[in-house]
Order: C-alpha cells, then structure tokens, then sequence
C-alpha cells in the first residue's frame, strides 16, 4: 500500500509553537483524508525549527466506492413529484429506478446509487490547500508583495516550499500536485540553513531522514532533546560539574536547532554571590543556557552548557565567547537588582501613612517594598481594589485562621504584611516567576523570624496538583487565607469559572484549600469564612474531582457529600471509611437490606403514607422484629457516639452488627401486615434502620 510523505518548510518557527503544530498537522491531514473514505495504517508527525513533517504509511491508493439506495415516491405520485426524485438521484429516467413493494405503503421507486471512488493523489491534492491556508497558528503572518493581495496566505513565518510525495515501496513515488499561493509541491527539500543549503531530491521517508542527516538535520525531535541533554550531561561530567536538568528549556532549546551542538561557558565567580534563583532565571531566560553546579551540591557553578545550531571550525570558541559576554551583562544587570533591593527607597518619607496601617518598619527594605506597594494604590482587581485592600482583607482572614491551624497569630500577622512585598522588588519585576522565592531570601537578609520567611514564598503553593502543600503552621495559614481571599473575592463579583475557562485560576486555589485541609488534618468549617451558598457548591466539586483522583468511587462520595458540609475533611475521612466498609461482605450485606428497606418506604411515601417517627414496641409480635429494633437501638446508639468522637470506622462497625437482624427479618416478616397498625409500625422500623445508617452516609445513593 502507498505511504504519503509531507513537508511544510519555512522560515524559523517559535519553538514553543512546534509540537502542537505538527500534531495538529497530523490530525488535520489524517481526519480530511478518513472523511474522504481513505484508511492508513499508522502516521507519525516531525518537527525542527524550519519543517513540519507527517509520514502516513499504508494510505489506501483509492477510496473505495460508495454504494447507497435512495428511496424516492411512490409509484403513481405526480410528475413533479418523480423529476425531483429523479434529479436529486441522478438519474435520466425512471426507467433507471428500481420498484420496491411494501405491503402496507404500495410500490415505490428506488435509486441505486453508485458513487465511484477517487485516487488517493487526487484527495490529497484537494484537501492540503485548504489545510494550509486554514491553519490554526496563535499567529500567523504576510510577507512579501503577495501580502498586499486580498487573502493572501497567512502563516506562522514565510512558508517557503512543499514537499509531498506518493507511493508505495515497489513503485517509483510520484508528486502530488498542488498549489498553495504559487507555492508548488513538489519533491524537494533542504538541508541546514548554513551547512547544506543546497536542494535534495526525496522519493519517500527512508531516504529524506537520512539525506537530512547528511545534510546536518535532526528530524526528530525526541532525538535531538536525546542529543543535548546526553551531551550536555557529558560535558557538565568533564569538568566536574552536573548539569541543573530543567525539561521545559530543553524542549524549548530543541525547537531552535535542527544539528545540536554542546559548549561550555564560564562567568566569573563573584556573580555567584547572587541567589542562585536569580543567576538561573537570567541565564535561562536571556541565552536558553543551562546551569550547572557541583555534583550533590545547592548552589550553582560558574560554568553554563549551551547549544549551538552550528558546527563551528573553532570548535566553537567564538560562540562561547559572544554567549560569555552576554551572560556577564545579564549578570551584572541581576546583581544589581540584587543590591538595590536590599537598600533603602529613595522616597522614604511619603510611605509613612502606609507603613502605620500596616505597622511596617521602614528601617527595613522589605518593609519598604510593602508600604510603596500599598501607597501607589496598586491594582489587583478593578472590582476588588488595590494590593494594599487585599493585603488588608487577608490578613483579617488569616488571624481568624489561625485559631483553627494553631500557628502563632504574632508570626502570621507579620507573614502577611511582608507576603506581596517583593511585588516592588526589582528582581520580581525583571523575573516575575521569583515572587514569593525573593520575599523570603530578602526576609531572612532583614531578621525576619525562619517561619516568617518560610511563609512568604510557602504562601503561594501548592500551585498545581504536583507542587508541595506549605511546610510550615504559619506558611500554612497565610496560604489558605490567601486563597480563600482570592475565592470570596471572585465569587462576590461573579467572576466564576465557565466551561473550560478560568482566567483567575479559581479551580486550582480551591484544589489548593483542598489539599492543605485533608493533607494537614485541618478541620475547617468553611461556611465560617465562606457565606456564598454557590462558592461552597463549587468547592464540594472540586473535592469530588480530588477524592476520585485519590481512587474514592463517586457513588460513595455522593452518598457522604450534603449540600451543607462544610468540613472538607470530615467528609473525606467519611469516604474513606465508607470505601472499607462497603467492600467488606458485612457491607455488601447489610447494603442489599438497606437498599430493600429503603425502597419500600420510598414507594410507601410515594403514594402518601405517612411513616411514624417511633416504634412503638407493644407493637412488635415477632422474635424477627424484636431482635431488629433492639439492634437498630443499640447500632444507633453506638454509631452516633462513635461519630461524635469522629471515629468512622468503628460507625460502621457498629452498624455492620445490623446485617443479621436485617437479613433476618425481610426473611420472616411481611411489612405489609393486613393489621395497619402493625404494618405502621415496620414501617417505622424500616425508617429506623434508614436513620441508623445515615448517620454515616446515604446508603441510598450507593450501587451495587
């Protein structure tokens, strides 16, 4: 069967752009050709900074033909009728037409249609013009005396050729022809911009990967981050030094070179007096270089790893050299942040309202940053005010959280006033990702108390499912304060997450609450901070979402989960016991007698009956029934208490003894007595037994 190769070369393509790009070449190419009736066996998408390539093996030369009756009127309808019918079938006559009978309809006539299938190269012609032009690049440019063309086409860089060729092994590949904007498809490429310029003439994947190769290209790209990270670890290794790994900027370094090529450069050592955040940012951010330092040690080397896209006849000297003199300035422009932070502000005497609300002590730099914070009025929220009004709200929250975390009121309220200071440092300003990481190395250079500083950077996490909850009892309360500031906040303007939209990331700081309550053991009632009925609502989502990813089946977090729960953790520990019990046999009994009780006094309230609150125990004529209210009594007796001292485990053992007198009884009694007085009164019992489980959970709201 034929294998289908394309190539869209062009001008550099951003590297963060790459990956999404060629996957979304595949789908799109792959999904035209299926619609069209074609099937392959399997296809695979490449990409460098200049290509986007798709192998597709084992296409279909042809989509096979399409066979379909169309039925059409009866057979004495009138004319106008049957020459529509012939129109829309193709048909000339309706001598061409079939007549089929249906006993109860009469004769009608019927259009077999047969719609032939069309060559592969054809589909593919037709379809790649309007995959190109249509693209969905996050941007997309013109270029040349074309762009000033109405609908001239747009894409992410200059698109400069296209490759595309057809056939199968045994056969000489063939062109496939089309035209993108007087770009003509053909079977051409080439090579590294700078090494192998000149034209190469591909027939199918084999030989263009390898002809690349020759040409200084590496097609794929999991081999090219293969190849740095490889040798830059090996290089690092020489010099007795490991590489600092950081993935997101080797993929990033991988989408700007198609020949990777691994150097080593220095900076001088009095740079590494800056915080080792900082020298690392600076060098990733401005030169895409790696870090390195001693092998098991925290604070970096004086050496950098970088990659170049050229192999150059120096060995490289002249690259080291113009990437050493741009890291020494990135450097000296860091350290000089650095310094600037740690002095006083020039404007002192206008802070010192600021520096009152907030009992800051402007002999200290970070206490500065805070009060120039709060007395240029900076925005948070156009409808929540400014950073100092937030600062405000939280720290009010936190004092009240406190109480409930136990960390030291003193320590928190101090931990939030200096929490968002470092948003006026200059070395937040030049790297944005430091926040937090900064306020805390600056505290610890003023005095600040160790859970002070641990609390400034701790406050922002955890950030995303993956990243640590805060260490630390006063971390822990200014984080939560934070959070919930940001939720009531947003909820109170609705600004609520929508769909798959959530711009505040809202989701993830009620994931955030979430995990800090359950995996610090925190009972909170969030309806003491949290008033929004909605808000509450959202955050029972949310910890659905969690505790299904924690393995919990939904089903019985449904049956645990109220509306009016507000101890996260409670309910969590309920789940969990609840999943101990419910697979144990004593759990699955005791649920199928459950779930029969329950059903019959939900068909009982049904139709009306009103079920009695209480047994009345002159009422009780069999051993069966005495036996079970007896049970019911002492099970929820002892569930309750049990509850009470939030010990879940031994609620349901208590209620796992009610799986006997259950069985026992829908095996002797008749609920539906012919005495009302009597069926009144199992009915109770059964209501009964419904309140004794659900001091734990719904049992009803649990399958199987």
């Amino acid at each position: 069967m034929p294998d289908l190769l394309l190539e869209l070369r062009s001008e550099e393509i951003p590297a963060r752009m790459q990956r999404k790009a060629a996957g979304d070449l595949k789908k799109l190419v792959t999904d035209a050709l299926v619609e069209a009736g074609l099937t392959y066996e399997g296809a695979r998408e490449y990409w460098t900074p200049r290509r986007l390539t798709l192998d597709i093996r084992g296409l279909n030369a042809r989509s096979a033909d399409i066979r379909e009756e169309r039925r059409g009127p009866r057979t004495d309808a009138n004319e106008k009728a049957i020459e529509g019918f012939l129109r829309g079938a193709g048909l000339s006559s309706i001598s061409e037409a079939h007549v089929h009978s249906d006993p109860k309809k009469g004769d009608f006539y019927v259009a077999h249609i047969v719609k032939p299938g069309r060559p592969a190269d054809e589909i593919i012609a037709e379809a790649m013009p309007g995959i190109v032009r249509n693209f969905p690049w996050p941007k997309s440019m013109r270029w040349g005396a074309a762009s000033a063309r109405p609908g001239a086409l747009r894409w992410v860089r200059p698109l400069q050729s296209i490759l595309c060729t057809f056939g199968s092994e045994t056969e000489e590949t063939r062109v496939v022809p089309f035209e993108v904007d007087g770009i003509v498809a053909g079977n051409v490429t080439y090579g590294h911009r700078f090494h192998a310029p000149e034209a190469i003439t591909v027939r199918r994947f084999e030989d263009y990967v390898a002809n690349l190769e020759k040409a200084k290209v590496v097609l794929d790209a999991e081999r090219r981050k293969q190849i740095i990270a490889t040798d830059a670890n090996n290089t690092a290794f020489a010099s007795g030094l490991e590489l600092v790994e950081d993935e997101g900027l080797l993929e990033e370094v991988c989408g700007l070179v198609e020949w990777p090529q691994v150097l080593m450069g220095t900076f001088e050592e009095e740079f590494l007096a800056i915080p080792s955040e900082i020298i690392r940012l600076t060098i990733k951010t401005n030169q895409k270089c790696f870090v390195t330092r001693k092998p098991g040690g925290d604070t970096l080397s004086n050496h950098f790893v970088l990659v170049s896209n050229i192999e150059a006849k120096d060995g490289g000297r002249e690259i080291v050299h113009g990437n050493g003199k741009v890291v020494r300035a990135r450097l000296s422009d860091a350290k000089h942040f650095w310094l600037r932070d740690q002095g006083d502000l020039p404007d002192l005497g206008t802070l010192k309202a600021s520096a009152e609300k907030f009992s800051l002590d402007l002999g200290k730099p970070l206490d500065q940053r805070m009060a120039k914070l709060d007395a240029l009025d900076v925005t948070f929220h156009a409808k929540l005010g400014t950073q100092g009004e937030r600062v405000a709200r939280i720290r009010r929250l936190a004092a009240e959280l406190a109480k409930v975390t136990g960390a030291d009121a003193a320590l928190v309220d101090r931990a939030v006033v200096l929490a968002k200071a470092d948003l006026r440092t200059e070395a937040v300003g030049e790297f944005p990702e430091l926040q937090g990481i900064m306020g805390r190395k600056y505290a610890a250079l003023q005095g600040e108390d160790a859970a002070v500083a641990e609390a400034i950077e701790d406050h922002y996490k955890p950030q995303g499912p993956s990243d640590r909850v805060p260490a630390g009892k006063v971390g822990l309360t200014v984080a939560l304060a934070d959070k919930l500031d940001t939720l009531i906040g947003f909820w109170a303007i609705d600004e609520k997450p929508t769909g798959s939209k959530d711009p505040y990331a809202l989701r993830r700081a009620a994931l955030g609450v979430i995990r800090m309550l359950l995996e610090k053991n925190i009972r909170l009632p969030l309806l003491s901070v949290v008033k929004d009925p909605d808000l509450i609502a959202f955050f029972h989502d949310r910890l659905k979402v969690y505790l299904r990813d924690m393995g919990a089946r939904h089903d019985l977090i449904d049956a645990v989960l109220t509306p009016e729960a507000d101890d996260l953790l409670m309910v969590a520990r309920r789940v969990e016991a609840l999943t101990a019990f419910i697979t144990s046999e004593d759990g699955q009994n005791l649920l199928s007698g459950t779930r029969r009780a329950t059903q019959l006094l939900a068909a009982e309230e049904k139709k009306g009956t009103v079920v009695e609150g209480a047994v009345s125990a002159g009422l009780l004529l069999l051993d069966a029934e005495k036996t079970l209210h007896a049970a019911v009594d002492a099970a929820s007796k002892d569930a309750a208490a049990a509850v009470a001292k939030e010990d879940f485990r031994s609620a349901m053992a208590a209620l796992s003894t009610l799986r006997a007198p259950v069985d026992r009884f829908f095996n002797d009694v008749l609920v539906n007595d012919e005495d009302p007085a009597i069926r009144a009164n199992r009915l109770a019992l059964l209501a009964a037994i419904r309140a004794a489980t659900g001091t734990v959970a719904d049992f009803s709201r649990i399958a199987g």
